[in-house]
């Protein structure tokens, strides 16, 4: 019966060899199972020739156990080793059948029989298990493969999803960029809409700094009149007069440069550097340069304007450009509102634009109310939307409360709120924290 040891020692060799197949390690171990196997079956032939039966079992099964004792302790065999542990049973047969047989030969003769059913029942038992975990092998090869194609699949993914993100994010930059020179856009064509009103305000400082120049020029001659008369308290006097003029002058002075500085502000990119702020200053000085701008385009048009700035009202860290911009914007939609009702209603109307500043807590609140044609329920919603706008093609690009709302909302951490009412007139109410 020692055929059982041999055969079971070549068919675990070959099954290894099998199962690397799948595997890296198969060239590794190739070439050396095909030589174990053929020395398993040399040794098998001489040892049926040579040796007798008790030593055909032992060395049989201490063939088997030397296989199975070296599979066992390699490293890349450690995955199988419940396929070594079913010949446990066959080896323990072949060494007890072995030792019996040499040292109670008429004990094993007489039952040798015995042995014979227990050596083919443990062959038996290791080939059945082997054969009910070749269903398992053939799973665990079939996910070995379908996690070969997953793994696969999900570096085709990753490289796919990689090269979407680098598109992304290139598209993110060029449209921050385009929304960079949209708002330089918006910038420079409210600056546009504002040369008319920029020229009348510089106009006045400048006609105050002319005339008072003319007549410090005459009270010059006056004095030098009086000194030559040796009247000493009137050259005083005219000369006290020229003073006051000259200060006059510089107040004016500086209030067109002012002007100026602050248009070139409106026009330069945002720096986004805060600054502390007079919102009362800031709203009065482009409420009046809306006006003026509209007025410059349209010389009947008139409107009313009303003020109501808080006293005392403290400064408000602020992006000073930015925040004049999005209250030149909300007057000029404002006069704009007001001089379509007008248009619509004619002369029994009266174009009213109402300016209000308070401190509500923590925040400093400006209120731009107008009586002029409101904003429809419909489109209410969509009035903040990029390039939303109601104005004919041509007069408007839709930027406007868009980029009020970035800078309030958004740059300033403020809110910004929209009541309206179709046909009666429109309130925006900023808030900025202080």
């Amino acid at each position: 019966m020692d055929i059982f040891y041999f055969l079971a020692a070549f068919i675990l060799i070959r099954r290894i060899n099998k199962r690397f197949k799948f595997t890296p390690l198969y060239a590794k171990w190739h070439a050396l199972f095909n030589v174990a196997s053929l020395v398993v079956v040399l040794f098998y032939t001489v040892v049926r020739i040579t040796l007798e039966t008790w030593a055909d079992n032992l060395i049989g099964a201490a063939v088997l156990v030397g296989i199975v004792f070296y599979a066992d302790r390699e490293e890349d065999f450690k995955p199988w080793r419940k396929m070594f542990i079913v010949t446990y049973p066959l080896a323990a047969v072949g060494v007890i059948t072995g030792i019996t047989a040499f040292v109670a030969g008429d004990f094993y003769e007489n039952n040798h029989g015995w042995f014979d059913i227990a050596t083919a029942a443990a062959f038996v038992w290791m080939f059945a298990r082997w054969a009910a975990s070749r269903k398992q092998e053939e799973e665990l090869k079939m996910a070995s493969i379908k996690n070969t194609e997953l793994e696969k699949l999900v570096a085709e993914r990753t490289a796919e999803i990689t090269k979407q993100k680098e598109e992304l994010e290139e598209t993110l930059q060029e449209l921050k960029t385009t929304q960079a020179q949209l708002i330089q856009s918006e910038k420079m064509a409210s600056l546009g809409e504002l040369t008319a009103g920029i020229a009348h305000e510089i106009q006045n400082p400048l006609n105050f700094v002319n005339n008072f120049s003319d007549v410090s020029a005459e009270l010059i001659d006056e004095m030098e009149e009086e000194l030559s008369k040796g009247d000493i308290e009137e050259a005083k006097a005219i000369a006290g007069d020229i003073k006051q003029n000259l200060e006059k002058i510089r107040h004016h002075g500086q209030r067109a440069d002012g002007i100026v500085k602050g248009m070139l502000q409106h026009s330069r990119a945002s720096s986004n550097v805060k600054e502390p702020a007079d919102i009362n200053k800031l709203a009065d000085e482009y409420l009046r340069l809306a006006y003026h701008g509209l007025r410059a385009k349209d010389k009947s048009f008139n409107a009313e304007l009303i003020t109501h700035f808080a006293e005392n009202l403290p400064t408000a860290e602020m992006v000073p450009q930015d925040i004049g911009r999005v209250l030149l914007n909300l007057f000029n939609n404002a006069f704009y509102a007001v001089q379509k009702k007008q248009a619509a209603a004619g002369d029994g109307f009266k174009p009213t634009v109402e300016v209000d500043t308070s401190l509500k807590g923590k925040n400093i609140e400006i209120v731009v109310k107008d009586n002029g044609t409101g904003i429809p329920d419909d489109i209410r919603e969509k009035i903040m939307q990029p390039f939303f706008t109601t104005k004919p093609t041509g007069q408007g690009t839709g930027l406007g409360l868009s980029l009020s709302y970035d800078i309030v909302v958004k740059a300033h951490n403020g809110k910004i709120d929209v009541k309206s009412k179709d046909g009666e007139g429109s309130e925006f109410r900023i808030s900025i924290p202080v």
